[in-house]
């Protein structure tokens, strides 16, 4: 993927939650619900390992069908969910068919992995598993319990924080076990 391209999915990603906020009570849901498809096709191409691609499309179009027929804010509110899903299901089917993700993202910079950094890669994608499972249903929960302005804090800021303090500790964390590792 074309470094710019990555950038706009980021972009795209980051502001869904707050564009949904600042357009609730000024545009219909209907209406908000292009910004759903767009969001949702920036990722397709990014995920096409195990047919996951298609599956992210099918539920981004139902949540976008969901809120145009609607005309409520729940459909857009899950697309977080759908995210979180989608991001489980790859990592989750990498651990039942390896290469782990994170041993694939290792292998771009260092083919020769030895069976230590293997087992290592495996434990690294099981954390992220948990994590997306754990962010999918705190997504899930201020979708549907907390106020528009509880989800877009969480689902537009603090998710992102969480997931940043996980891949700056796994820096740190992988700093050290290359030491080790190396001697």
């Amino acid at each position: 993927m074309p470094g710019s391209a990555f950038f706009l999915v980021v972009f795209i990603t980051m502001i869904y939650p707050l564009a949904v906020w600042l357009g609730q009570g000024r545009i219909e849901p209907r209406f908000l619900a292009g910004l759903l498809v767009i969001a949702g096709l920036t990722r397709v191409h990014m995920l096409k390992i195990s047919q996951v691609g298609h599956w992210w499309l099918g539920g981004t179009l139902l949540l976008f069908i969901l809120a145009v027929w609607s005309n409520v804010l729940l459909p857009l509110k899950l697309y977080p969910v759908l995210v979180n899903a989608a991001l489980l299901s790859v990592f989750a089917y990498s651990l039942i068919s390896p290469p782990s993700m994170i041993e694939r993202f290792a292998r771009i910079h260092e083919p020769n992995l030895p069976a230590r950094a293997i087992n290592y890669t495996r434990r690294v994608t099981q954390v992220w598993c948990i994590f997306f499972a754990a962010n999918g249903a705190i997504a899930l929960v201020t979708a549907v319990w907390a106020s528009s302005a509880t989800w877009t804090l969480y689902n537009g800021l603090i998710a992102y924080v969480m997931m940043g303090l996980l891949f700056a500790g796994e820096y740190v964390v992988r700093w050290h076990f290359k030491r080790q590792l190396n001697g």
